[in-house]
């Protein structure tokens, strides 16, 4: 169980919840240990069972069969640091017990506490969790329509909670607004806009909307200071969905982009993938591929990105393209109309933009 913190329009945090499934629990599913799976492990702090999965198996998203004939861990999600895990078959099938680390006990002159860790969680939601109520991606005709903040009568560039700032009139009035801002425009590889890439610098209550061309709003929580040009959003960010762990099958697309605008990302960074909606959902889990440039076979081999090679237009074999290896893993954890983010749960080698997603 993973508990998010959602944000609300007035500073107010709810505690929601997460629950992480992998499909499979129902019915048993083949699990192949890894040839170098260890006999026993140790969990460390910042562990997660998703981590402790990947040590042992080959596809991480059926770790939940590791458990599933253990009767002596009535809840996988509640591993603790410290505890030492072993494989064991059951049935010919590889199964996880645990010995569970001896509670710690610290003395003082008045009282006797009694401490343990916390339990890991499926996932790191930490990476996650800012993401999810802080950053959304908006249709492009959409967020062009959106009001917008002009300024104060002090004429200040920069605005804080409690802030009284004028702004651009467009469509109904609302009582609260986002104030979001953008961070950049997505489009996949043929240069089609996928959507605005926002985020949520702060809130906003509506005072005055009388003005013929404007609105009055005061800046109500800051998580940066609004500044002119910032939009106010009414709707509702897309929120986290139970994730019911699956492979993908036929979907395929690419890394598009990340919302740390970086040009290489890795483990638990978030990117946003070519794919929508329609056809995917949160949960998917997804392989990461990487393919190298074309080699150009001459009496000098060359890549055809080198400068001043001139690509074969000949179907003769004179040009050969790379197989596409694997390099990592992906959840989607949040969908788009066009897009959808992704969490890296593995990586042996940094991931770049252009890398293909397909079947893990």
């Amino acid at each position: 169980m993973i508990f998010v913190r959602k944000l609300l329009s007035k500073g107010i945090y709810l505690l929601t919840v997460l629950t992480i499934v992998a499909t499979g629990f129902s019915v048993a599913q083949e699990v192949d240990l890894k040839p170098t799976a260890p006999k026993t492990y140790t969990v460390k702090k910042n562990d997660t069972l998703w981590d402790i999965a990947s040590i042992f198996l080959e596809k991480p998203w059926l770790w939940p069969e590791l458990w599933r004939k253990n009767t002596q861990i009535t809840n996988p999600h509640l591993i603790y640091p410290g505890d030492v895990l072993t494989i064991r078959y059951v049935d010919g099938q590889p199964v996880l017990e645990v010995a569970r680390n001896k509670k710690q006990l610290t003395l003082t002159p008045t009282t006797v506490t009694e401490t343990k860790p916390l339990p890991i969680s499926v996932l790191p939601w930490s990476a996650i969790a800012t993401y999810v109520n802080q950053n959304e991606l908006l249709p492009e005709e959409s967020y062009s329509r959106l009001p917008y903040l002009l300024g104060n009568q002090e004429g200040e560039m920069r605005f804080v909670e409690g802030d009284l700032v004028l702004s651009r009139k467009m469509g109904r009035p609302e009582d609260q607004y986002r104030v979001i801002r953008k961070q950049s425009t997505i489009k996949d590889f043929e240069g089609n806009v996928l959507g605005i890439q926002v985020h949520h610098v702060a809130d906003a209550t509506m005072v005055e909307d009388k003005a013929a061309e404007q609105w009055l709003v005061k800046v109500d929580g800051s998580n940066f200071e609004a500044q002119r040009g910032d939009k106010l959003y009414a709707g509702e960010f897309t929120n986290a969905k139970d994730l019911a762990l699956t492979a993908a099958t036929s979907q395929r697309g690419n890394i598009v982009g990340n919302l740390h605008e970086h040009s290489l990302t890795g483990k638990h960074d978030v990117v946003i993938v070519d794919i929508g909606s329609e056809q995917i959902a949160s949960g998917t889990v997804m392989g990461i591929y990487m393919q190298g440039p074309d080699i150009i076979d001459s009496e000098s081999p060359r890549y055809s990105s080198e400068s001043n090679v001139v690509k074969s237009v000949f179907e003769d074999g004179s040009t050969v393209k790379q197989p596409a290896l694997k390099v990592g893993e992906l959840i989607i954890f949040k969908t788009f109309e066009k897009a959808s983010y992704g969490i890296i749960t593995r990586a042996r080698d940094r991931v770049q933009q252009g890398a293909i997603v397909a079947n893990p």
